[in-house]
């Protein structure tokens, strides 16, 4: 007879993870077209908690678009909102959180993602951004005559910031629940791995 209680590593990953997370949130950063708003939606789905786009936040709070918010107070402001918006949800953990793709440059939010989250870069090759964003408008810092030579600029600035995220997933032409699959494991190795008992559950 054994009444003894699982090992963790018996466990689903699942409670794995919102066991280590604890009021933790997940935080998905990466370049616009990384797939952070669907891959969030269906972690969320997968872990059982709340989701939520930083962007849709935004254009909650300021009833105008990301776009007519460039338009109009141009990106400095849009910056200053984003960077309260994240913090207020931030609050609100556990949750999974997908990010613009500029947020992780501040500062003072990859200092506040740090003390409330755990950071996911999702890490994209320059031709799935390209094939991605095409498929969808309202990019405003894409809004040029050379698009790519744009992205280009902007993984040349962010992917070295990028990099300070705790975890890396490679963002692939695969389906999407793969890639939130690999999510999982990258973050269960993270948090639960050998070398890392005491990340979980700070």
């Amino acid at each position: 007879m054994n009444d003894l209680p699982p090992e963790p590593e018996s466990d689903p990953i699942e409670l794995r993870l919102r066991r280590a997370l604890g009021s933790r949130s997940i935080v998905l950063v990466g370049l616009m077209g990384a797939g952070k708003s669907t891959v969030g939606r269906r972690l969320a789905g997968r872990l059982g908690l709340m989701f939520k786009d930083a962007d849709t936040e935004i254009e909650h709070a300021a009833h105008l678009s990301i776009p007519d918010i460039f338009a109009i107070y141009g990106e400095p402001s849009f910056r200053e909102g984003e960077e309260r918006v994240i913090a207020r949800l931030l609050r609100e953990g556990p949750l999974v959180l997908a990010t613009g793709g500029g947020a992780f440059m501040r500062d003072t939010t990859r200092l506040r993602i740090a003390e409330h989250g755990v950071s996911v870069w999702l890490k994209a090759e320059l031709d799935v951004l390209m094939r991605r964003v095409r498929k969808r408008g309202g990019r405003p810092l894409l809004q040029t005559e050379d698009p790519e030579g744009t992205m280009r600029a902007l993984m040349a600035v962010r992917h070295p910031v990028y990099e300070v995220a705790d975890v890396v997933v490679p963002s692939r032409d695969v389906s999407h629940d793969r890639v939130v699959q690999d999510v999982m494991e990258a973050l269960d190795a993270r948090l639960n791995g050998p070398s890392n008992q005491g990340v979980a559950a700070q």
